[in-house]
């Protein structure tokens, strides 16, 4: 069998999760996608959204035995973590990493999961929880490598991570805002050193696609991407192929299909991920 790196899709959407006839194609969990060598179950998490709910369906209900890698510590990207009902099994180990900021980082997390705002604090998720902070640097975490940049997106530190099995390779940039670093040369923002670095070469970039161009002078304030930056990341970095991820909550399924038609002659390969899409990286 030819060694692959395989990304389960658990949740895409962004902001806030969604329900309804309009948006059942690409799904209404919010963003999360498990990590895993081949033949084996993910053991890299990167972000704990609501969809961290549907890893549970691919572990089969079994124990979680890895590292959780969050992005930054807004809601639609941790408040997944008390619903998993794998990493809460006996035995599970749930190693959970946050861009370190200073404090503590499970006071950090207490924040928006402790009462009176939540029943119980992350401490309280089990004995296999460790909360850990990282900084931005090279990390060795279940067999992957793994670089940390710091990227630009409002409301806190937020990371962008770029994960190697050794033979393939997948960019994650979720919440990124570089129109804060000025228009850049076609006025969605600079491609950054940190941005083109993660994506360099990328077999799969997943990346922030709330907004579109147009959009973007009105909606930019709230922090996201256009996917017109995306797809020029994509091509500054030789990245292989570009997911839009972190999908605009009132973006129904119709208007998501005509943005991937609308770029379908783009130099590098556009989709949109759904939930529950299976990607092997050869």
């Amino acid at each position: 069998m030819l060694e692959a790196m395989r990304a389960y899709f658990c949740g895409t959407r962004g902001s806030t999760p969604v329900s309804g006839a309009d948006y059942w194609r690409y799904g209404g969990y919010t963003s999360c996608i498990g990590l895993a060598h081949t033949g084996e179950p993910p053991t890299v998490v990167l972000d704990a959204g609501t969809g961290l709910q549907q890893l549970t369906l691919v572990l089969d209900g079994e124990p979680f035995f890895g590292s959780l890698l969050l992005s930054h510590l807004h809601w639609d990207h941790t408040h997944g973590m008390p619903f998993f009902r794998s990493g809460t099994l006996p035995g599970s180990r749930v190693d959970v990493y946050l861009p370190e900021q200073g404090e503590d980082p499970e006071e950090l997390l207490a924040r928006a999961i402790s009462p009176p705002h939540f029943p119980i604090r992350p401490k309280q998720l089990g004995d296999g929880w460790t909360f850990n902070a990282i900084q931005p640097g090279q990390h060795e975490l279940e067999g992957f490598s793994i670089d940390v940049l710091e990227i630009p997106h409002k409301g806190g530190r937020t990371f962008g991570y770029r994960v190697s099995d050794g033979s393939s390779t997948l960019a994650y940039l979720p919440d990124h805002s570089p129109i804060v670093l000025g228009p850049g040369p076609d006025g969605t923002g600079v491609y950054h050193e940190a941005a083109v670095t993660l994506a360099r070469d990328a077999d799969l970039l997943v990346h922030d696609s709330q907004h579109t161009a147009a959009e973007l002078p009105r909606l930019g304030f709230l922090g996201h991407s256009a996917v017109e930056y995306a797809i020029a990341l994509a091509q500054r970095a030789s990245a292989r192929q570009f997911a839009l991820f972190h999908h605009d909550p009132w973006r129904t399924d119709a208007e998501i299909d005509a943005l991937v038609a609308q770029h379908a002659t783009a130099p590098v390969r556009v989709f949109a991920a759904h939930d529950g899409l299976i990607v092997d990286l050869p």
